[in-house]
């Protein structure tokens, strides 16, 4: 058991520092979904089909976005405020077509 005066410095370090711990963020069940995704949309480039391999990552991250914004704080995935993840989430997968695009032009 830590002394009384760790104990006191613990707690008002706790009340200071932004609370990150995994169980309030996401769920380790979406997380896992998510990371199969991913690895769905990375084999799919490696065969070549890198138009599928991008509208696999474009959608998975507009989804996660989507559902940051529908469920709030109840979202099974989770990283910042709702504000940032759908933000965050929406870009990637606007940048990730228009940069698709943008490469098959150029080629």
């Amino acid at each position: 058991m830590p002394e009384a005066s760790e104990r006191s410095v613990t707690t008002m370090n706790d009340r200071n520092h932004p609370f990150v711990t995994e169980s309030h963020e996401g769920s380790p069940w979406f997380e896992w979904a998510v990371v199969l995704t991913a690895t769905v949309a990375t084999v799919l480039g490696f065969l070549g089909m890198t138009m599928e391999a991008t509208a696999v990552f474009a959608v998975a991250s507009i989804v996660c976005a989507s559902l940051r914004i529908a469920l709030r704080e109840r979202s099974p995935w989770k990283v910042r405020s709702v504000r940032f993840d759908s933000i965050i989430g929406i870009a990637l997968a606007i940048g990730l077509v228009i940069l698709y695009i943008a490469i098959r032009l150029h080629g």
